[in-house]
C-alpha cells in the first residue's frame, strides 16, 4: 500500500511540474508575443511587455488584446 501512495504522489509531482513548466513557458511567450506586437505596432514594446509580465497574468495580455492598435500596414489600400 505505501508503494503505491509513494507512486502516486512521486506521479502526482511530475505532473505539477510538467504543468508548471508549460505554464512558465507560455508565460515568457506571451512577454516575448506582445512586446514584438507592441513594437509592430508602433507601440513602446518594453513598455507592454512590462504590463504583460507584471499585470496578474493572463490579465495583462488580455489587456493589451483589447486595447491594441489595429495593424495599419497590413492592410493594402
Amino acid at each position: 500500500m505505501e508503494d503505491t501512495m509513494g507512486e502516486l504522489v512521486l506521479g502526482l509531482g511530475i505532473f505539477g511540474l510538467a504543468l508548471g513548466l508549460i505554464g512558465l513557458i507560455l508565460y515568457i511567450w506571451s512577454i516575448v508575443w506582445a512586446y514584438k506586437d507592441a513594437e509592430r505596432r508602433g507601440k513602446p514594446g518594453w513598455l507592454i511587455a512590462l504590463v504583460v509580465a507584471f499585470v496578474a497574468w493572463p490579465i495583462g495580455l488580455l489587456l493589451w488584446l483589447i486595447i491594441r492598435p489595429d495593424d495599419r500596414r497590413s492592410y493594402h489600400h
